[in-house]
């Protein structure tokens, strides 16, 4: 893809954003998997591993491909899904609900694992999205290094931008893998947050939306 500029990669203020390099889509995904398969030679080099086993002489570039193309592939501005978008020709007024979507980032502090589900609902304002698209929605924003608070805005600011409505409403019940795998060790502990605007402040329109997702 081109060379983008930083502002033109996502429209929220600066508080909500990816923090990025001015220069980050300079280089295209070959160089970006070549640079990083030789750092994570490296890295393992100094780690003592046999890099001529058969099992570890590939590794180096099969991190760098699934860095790139896959568990981060959030942060290239041409992965981001386009919104197939309806009339709403049946005038249907009440929320609509997709739960238990497929959450599975990774913590920018320490770049392990989170992992979890996504609850979202939106109220429509005469468009109604494909249900696939609030999947991918999910995914694009999860397919790079986060944190789950800003996760959590991302996505319910995206799903109110496409369909142009202030009714959106995004819950995460995620795992961390820094909480379960390192540090504290705790594997029991899960981690919630939300956002609700528009009629989802309203508490009954909130609860009904909670009552729905079992919460």
């Amino acid at each position: 893809m081109p060379a983008q500029n930083l502002a033109d990669y996502e429209t929220d203020a600066e508080h909500y954003r990816t923090p990025l390099k001015v220069n980050a889509f300079e280089l295209d995904d070959e160089t970006k998997i070549a640079m990083i398969s030789e750092h994570f030679t490296s890295i393992l080099n100094i780690l003592g591993l046999d890099l001529s086993d058969d099992s570890l002489k590939g590794t180096p570039n099969r991190i760098a491909k699934m860095y790139v193309k896959e568990i981060f592939s959030g942060l290239n501005p041409a992965n981001k899904p386009v919104a197939t978008l309806f009339e709403n020709r049946y005038r249907y007024s009440e929320m609509l609900v997709e739960k238990n979507i497929a959450v599975f980032s990774n913590c920018e502090h320490h770049f392990v694992p989170i992992t979890g589900k996504a609850h979202v609902a939106y109220i429509s304002k005469g468009k109604v999205i494909g249900l696939s698209k609030l999947n991918r929605i999910v995914q694009y924003y999860s397919r790079r290094p986060q944190v789950q608070e800003r996760l959590t805005i991302q996505i319910a600011r995206e799903i109110k931008r496409v369909l142009n409505t202030d009714d959106v409403a995004v819950l995460i019940d995620a795992n961390h893998h820094c909480l379960s795998s390192r540090g504290i060790q705790d594997a029991g502990s899960s981690t919630i947050t939300s956002s609700f605007s528009g009629k989802f402040r309203d508490a009954e329109t909130k609860n009904e939306f909670l009552s729905n997702i079992g919460k």
